[in-house]
Protein backbone atom coordinates (compact mmCIF):
# COMPACT_ATOMS: atom_id res chain seq x y z
CA UNK A 1 0.00 0.00 0.00
CA UNK A 2 1.37 3.22 -1.06
CA UNK A 3 1.17 6.78 0.95
CA UNK A 4 0.80 10.17 -0.60
CA UNK A 5 3.45 12.38 1.10
CA UNK A 6 3.41 16.31 0.63
CA UNK A 7 6.74 18.30 0.81
CA UNK A 8 8.86 21.23 -0.42
CA UNK A 9 11.97 20.27 -2.08
CA UNK A 10 14.26 22.78 -3.17
CA UNK A 11 11.58 25.16 -3.34
CA UNK A 12 8.99 23.24 -4.95
CA UNK A 13 5.96 21.92 -4.00
CA UNK A 14 5.78 17.48 -4.19
CA UNK A 15 3.31 15.73 -4.15
CA UNK A 16 4.48 11.37 -4.31
CA UNK A 17 3.12 8.00 -3.60
CA UNK A 18 5.75 6.33 -1.75
CA UNK A 19 5.89 2.66 0.08
CA UNK A 20 6.26 3.14 3.76
CA UNK A 21 9.64 1.41 4.23
CA UNK A 22 10.68 3.82 1.46
CA UNK A 23 13.95 6.38 2.47
CA UNK A 24 14.28 9.36 1.88
CA UNK A 25 17.02 8.95 -0.19
CA UNK A 26 15.50 6.51 -2.29
CA UNK A 27 13.31 9.08 -3.25
CA UNK A 28 15.05 11.56 -3.84
CA UNK A 29 17.39 9.96 -6.37
CA UNK A 30 14.99 7.62 -7.86
CA UNK A 31 11.72 9.55 -8.06
CA UNK A 32 13.15 13.06 -8.14
CA UNK A 33 16.26 12.38 -10.22
CA UNK A 34 18.18 14.45 -7.42
CA UNK A 35 21.83 12.47 -7.54
CA UNK A 36 23.58 14.96 -5.57
CA UNK A 37 22.00 13.10 -2.40
CA UNK A 38 24.49 10.07 -2.82
CA UNK A 39 23.60 6.52 -1.62
CA UNK A 40 26.64 5.36 0.26
CA UNK A 41 26.45 3.36 3.37
CA UNK A 42 23.17 3.25 3.70
CA UNK A 43 23.64 3.63 7.36
CA UNK A 44 23.76 6.92 8.56
CA UNK A 45 27.84 6.62 8.80
CA UNK A 46 29.18 8.48 5.75
CA UNK A 47 27.10 11.62 5.52
CA UNK A 48 26.99 11.28 1.69
CA UNK A 49 22.94 11.20 1.85
CA UNK A 50 23.26 14.41 3.85
CA UNK A 51 20.57 17.00 3.16
CA UNK A 52 18.69 19.74 5.32
CA UNK A 53 15.09 18.99 6.45
CA UNK A 54 13.84 22.18 7.91
CA UNK A 55 17.39 23.28 8.27
CA UNK A 56 19.21 20.72 9.99
CA UNK A 57 21.53 18.17 8.60
CA UNK A 58 19.99 14.65 8.24
CA UNK A 59 21.21 11.67 6.60
CA UNK A 60 18.87 10.80 4.08
CA UNK A 61 19.37 6.81 4.38
CA UNK A 62 18.07 6.59 8.05
CA UNK A 63 15.26 9.03 6.92
CA UNK A 64 11.55 8.02 5.74
CA UNK A 65 9.89 9.97 3.19
CA UNK A 66 6.78 9.44 5.44
CA UNK A 67 8.46 11.28 8.13
CA UNK A 68 8.97 13.63 5.38
CA UNK A 69 5.45 15.16 5.16
CA UNK A 70 5.04 18.91 5.23
CA UNK A 71 8.84 19.36 5.30
CA UNK A 72 11.16 21.43 3.50
CA UNK A 73 13.86 19.34 1.66
CA UNK A 74 16.78 21.24 0.24
CA UNK A 75 19.74 19.01 -1.51
CA UNK A 76 22.71 21.19 -3.01
CA UNK A 77 20.85 21.09 -6.79
CA UNK A 78 18.61 23.51 -4.49
CA UNK A 79 21.45 25.97 -3.62
CA UNK A 80 21.94 26.71 -6.98
CA UNK A 81 20.95 30.73 -7.76
CA UNK A 82 18.92 32.01 -10.68
CA UNK A 83 22.14 33.25 -12.31
CA UNK A 84 24.44 30.17 -11.85
CA UNK A 85 26.49 31.74 -8.89
CA UNK A 86 27.37 29.42 -6.19
CA UNK A 87 26.93 29.73 -2.77
CA UNK A 88 30.17 30.85 -0.07
CA UNK A 89 30.13 27.28 0.82
CA UNK A 90 30.51 26.03 -2.42
CA UNK A 91 32.90 28.60 -3.50
CA UNK A 92 35.36 27.82 -0.21
CA UNK A 93 35.16 24.29 -1.24
CA UNK A 94 36.70 25.49 -4.73
CA UNK A 95 38.46 27.76 -3.60
CA UNK A 96 40.47 25.44 -0.75
CA UNK A 97 40.87 22.99 -3.09
CA UNK A 98 38.06 20.68 -0.92
CA UNK A 99 37.04 18.22 -3.84
CA UNK A 100 38.60 15.35 -4.44
CA UNK A 101 36.72 12.34 -5.95
CA UNK A 102 33.53 14.47 -4.93
CA UNK A 103 31.24 11.51 -3.81
CA UNK A 104 31.52 12.94 -0.03
CA UNK A 105 31.30 16.58 -0.78
CA UNK A 106 27.38 17.18 -1.10
CA UNK A 107 26.98 15.76 2.27
CA UNK A 108 30.05 18.26 3.38
CA UNK A 109 28.47 21.16 1.65
CA UNK A 110 24.39 20.71 3.07
CA UNK A 111 26.32 20.31 6.60
CA UNK A 112 28.38 23.53 5.92
CA UNK A 113 25.23 25.02 4.69
CA UNK A 114 23.86 24.14 7.90
CA UNK A 115 26.58 25.46 9.76
CA UNK A 116 26.66 28.66 8.00
CA UNK A 117 22.87 29.79 8.58
CA UNK A 118 23.26 28.99 12.40
CA UNK A 119 25.12 32.51 12.40
CA UNK A 120 27.47 30.99 14.91
CA UNK A 121 31.09 30.79 14.69
CA UNK A 122 33.16 27.71 15.95
CA UNK A 123 36.41 26.84 16.97
CA UNK A 124 38.62 24.36 14.53
CA UNK A 125 37.47 21.98 16.98
CA UNK A 126 34.15 21.85 17.17
CA UNK A 127 33.81 22.22 13.43
CA UNK A 128 36.19 18.85 13.30
CA UNK A 129 33.32 16.97 15.67
CA UNK A 130 30.58 18.47 13.44
CA UNK A 131 32.14 16.92 10.30
CA UNK A 132 33.22 13.43 11.96
CA UNK A 133 29.70 12.34 10.42
CA UNK A 134 31.33 12.43 7.26
CA UNK A 135 33.50 10.34 5.81
CA UNK A 136 36.24 11.15 3.16
CA UNK A 137 39.19 8.90 1.55
CA UNK A 138 40.69 11.55 -0.07
CA UNK A 139 41.40 14.83 1.40
CA UNK A 140 42.30 14.21 4.81
CA UNK A 141 39.92 17.16 5.78
CA UNK A 142 42.19 19.76 6.18
CA UNK A 143 40.79 21.23 3.07
CA UNK A 144 37.75 20.56 4.02
CA UNK A 145 37.90 22.40 7.22
CA UNK A 146 39.52 25.10 5.74
CA UNK A 147 36.73 25.84 3.10
CA UNK A 148 34.25 25.47 6.13
CA UNK A 149 35.90 28.08 8.35
CA UNK A 150 36.12 30.55 5.63
CA UNK A 151 32.66 31.13 5.67
CA UNK A 152 31.45 30.07 8.57
CA UNK A 153 34.48 32.07 10.61
CA UNK A 154 36.36 31.03 13.64
CA UNK A 155 35.67 31.35 17.34
CA UNK A 156 39.14 31.77 18.81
Amino acid sequence: MLNIVHMTVNGKEVELAVDPRESLVETLREKLNLTSVKRGCGVGECGACTVLIDGVAIDACLYLTMWAEGKHILTTEGLKSPTGELTPIQQAFIDEAAVQCGFCTPGLIMTGVELVESGRKYTREELRKLISGHLCRCTGYENILNAIEKVVGVDS
